[in-house]
């Protein structure tokens, strides 16, 4: 039944008299704008800005640049290509090919691909996943008996949740993989009386300082260290204690903002969502789980579990005794496929029950996939501009001819701006390290100090860059908006930017 809202009577004056006119309307409040337009804004802006960065590249072996090589390149492409570039840059983003001699990414063609389409089919394997698992029931009648059965043990829960996203972040990168777990994180936390905000942010800060503070993790920590000529293993007793400290401050941070909206909701930087309270009254007063529904929810802890199995390099951590499969998104794509199928074929959905689920979920999905498409297309157009190599150089001299404490924390500052424009750590670390990592023998520190400023930087930048999948999508699966997980996360990234300067001060002084 439709309602409408009555008209307001006339307001009359505290004195009595005739009633005053109507109000004047009121103003519309501003509204920080959605996910799709700030990355439609920053891929505008670095499409500009790459008319005024001069174009430039290094000389190139096994994949990295080689340093003293710098040099300036004359664009062959007019403006008309540019324009291209620009309007092409989500397709670019979604399934663009980089040419391997022109070194130019485009739909189509021949050479190495850059796009995002394993991430993308990957997100939307996983809302399919979710969505068949929540039609059984499983999911939220086991997700309020957890909450019921920790209702005394919020705090541990949460520590102990963002302790283990840290581990993944700091042994293999967790990143794209955390989007998996929002489906499940988000009714959890609601039924234990807190808001998305947290949420989000167990999964995000705890595994975004995990990869910030990277121990063993051969996407960041391997690579760079291979390309700075050492061993993975150089520096880990520092990176340890980092980690140690670091997710201790994250998870106390999360913990203070959690506590204070249960003790008042009102002070939640997140407005409540309409599905809010059907999600936290999912699953209560059920008597307990079915038969089938145990065995849902078996699969389902099963298919993560394995994931996150397929995807560390056990060999790489000298783990001898488990295989090291080597998986990426395209086989975790099809892991997820195939186990929303085995859990409607469990549940007793039917083909029909099933298949339709599996649409819907992909449905849900598609934003979250769609803002990773438009995040890489960024990357592109930098990439076909030729301006990446300039930033690089313009950013290895301005740390020559420094002391070392002072050298190290600028290491870490000049970092910065690159993690911002090269999301992928291990991209960052391919470009910086070769160029980079030579100026620490000229300053007096190790090299595996370069190492540790580069994963921190990138680490650091990539918990807010708006081109960042893991930001961008992760806070569209949540439903928090960008303007409040900044507003949220800024002092934590303020006391994470003073504790790791200090970290490196240390290195440096005991290096």
């Amino acid at each position: 039944m439709s309602t409408s809202t009555p008209t307001p009577a006339p307001a009359v004056p505290a004195g009595g008299g005739a009633p005053e006119g109507p109000a004047a309307p009121r103003k519309r409040a501003l509204r920080f704008p959605s996910a799709f337009t700030v990355l439609a804004v920053v891929t505008l802006a670095v499409w500009a800005l790459t008319f005024v960065i001069p174009s430039g590249r290094y000389e190139t072996k096994d994949g990295g640049p080689v340093p003293g090589t710098y040099h300036s390149v004359h664009l062959t492409q007019g403006f008309g290509a540019r324009l291209k570039d620009l309007f092409l840059s989500p397709v670019n983003g979604l399934y663009g090919v980089t040419d391997d001699h022109s070194a130019l990414t485009a739909p189509g063609g021949s050479g190495t691909f850059f796009g995002a389409a394993g991430v993308f089919l990957f997100v939307l394997a996983v809302g399919a996943f979710i969505t068949v698992t929540l039609r059984t029931g499983a999911l939220t009648t086991g997700v309020a008996r957890l909450a019921d059965r920790l209702q005394r043990h919020r705090t541990l829960l949460l520590v102990v949740l963002m302790a283990l996203f840290s581990l993944g972040g700091t042994t293999y990168g967790m990143a794209e993989e955390t989007l998996g777990f929002y489906g499940l994180m988000i009714p959890l936390v609601l039924k234990l009386g807190y808001d998305r905000m947290v949420g989000a942010t167990v999964i995000m800060v705890g595994a975004g300082v995990g990869t910030l503070a990277s121990t063993v993790n051969p996407f960041a920590t391997g690579v760079a260290s291979d390309s700075a000529g050492i061993g993975t293993g150089d520096g880990i007793v520092l990176r340890l204690v980092m980690w140690a400290v670091l997710t201790a401050l994250a998870a106390g941070y999360v913990v203070r903002y959690a506590n204070r909206v249960l003790a008042s909701p009102s002070r939640s930087l997140v407005a409540p969502r309409p599905e809010d309270d059907e999600l936290r009254g999912q699953g209560a007063g059920a008597e307990g789980l079915s038969g089938r529904q145990r065995l849902v929810l078996l699969v389902f802890a099963a298919t993560f579990v394995f994931m996150i199995f397929a995807v560390i390099p056990w060999a790489d951590l000298n783990v001898t005794f488990l295989p090291t499969l080597g998986w990426y998104f395209p086989e975790l794509a099809a892991l997820f496929v195939v186990a929303s199928v085995a859990v409607g074929l469990v549940a007793g959905l039917g083909e029909k029950g099933t298949t339709s689920a599996i649409v819907a979920g992909a449905g849900d999905f598609i934003g979250a996939a769609m803002i990773i498409m438009l995040a890489r297309g960024v990357t592109v157009i930098m990439n076909n501009a030729s301006v990446t190599d300039t930033i690089l150089d313009r950013l290895q001299s301005a740390v020559s001819g420094t002391s070392s404490g002072f050298f190290a924390v600028l290491m870490f500052l000049v970092n910065l701006p690159l993690a911002f424009f090269v999301p992928s750590s291990s991209g960052h670390a391919a470009l910086a390290m070769p160029i980079l990592a030579p100026l620490a023998d000229f300053a007096g520190v190790s090299r595996s100090l370069v190492v540790t400023a580069y994963q921190s930087a990138s680490g650091w930048i990539n918990l807010i860059t708006p081109t960042s999948a893991v930001v961008m999508g992760g806070l569209a699966l949540a439903k928090v908006p960008y303007d409040r997980y900044l507003r949220f996360v800024a002092p934590l990234m303020g006391v994470l930017l003073a504790a790791v300067a200090g970290f490196m001060v240390l290195g440096a002084a005991v290096g």
